[in-house]
C-alpha cells in the first residue's frame, strides 16, 4: 500500500488520532506524553498511531499535511495542529467540545 493512501486511511479511521512517539499508556517523548494526557482528559475517545512501530509513517507523516513536528492531532482527518495547540485549545476551554464535534461529524457519515 502506498505510504500517503495509508496515512489517508488512518485518519479518515477514527474522529481523532493522535500521531505519537509510544503509547498513551507509554509515552516516549514528553510532547507525545502532554499531548495523550491533554487528549485524555477530556474523556473523549481518541485513536492513536505510535510512530515507532511504523518507521514508514514516522518518515512521511510530515509531508502528509506539510507539519515537521510530532505529535501531530487530526480531527476528521484535517490536521489541527501539534501538542502545544490542543494545549492551548484546552487552556481556552475549547478542547472538549471540538473533540466532541468532531466525534458528532464522524458518526453521523
Amino acid at each position: 500500500m502506498e505510504i500517503m493512501k495509508k496515512i489517508q486511511m488512518q485518519v479518515n479511521s477514527a474522529p481523532v488520532v493522535l500521531y505519537m512517539k509510544g503509547t498513551p499508556q507509554f509515552p516516549q517523548c514528553g510532547f507525545s506524553s502532554t499531548a495523550a494526557q491533554t487528549l485524555a482528559s477530556t474523556g473523549v475517545q481518541f485513536a492513536y498511531v505510535n510512530l515507532f512501530e511504523d518507521q514508514e509513517v514516522m518518515q512521511n507523516l510530515p509531508a502528509f499535511q506539510d507539519w515537521p513536528t510530532f505529535p501531530q492531532i487530526y480531527f476528521n482527518a484535517e490536521l489541527v495542529g501539534g501538542g502545544d495547540i490542543i494545549v492551548e485549545m484546552a487552556e481556552m476551554g475549547t478542547l472538549q467540545a471540538a473533540m466532541e464535534e468532531a466525534t458528532t461529524k464522524f458518526n453521523n457519515k
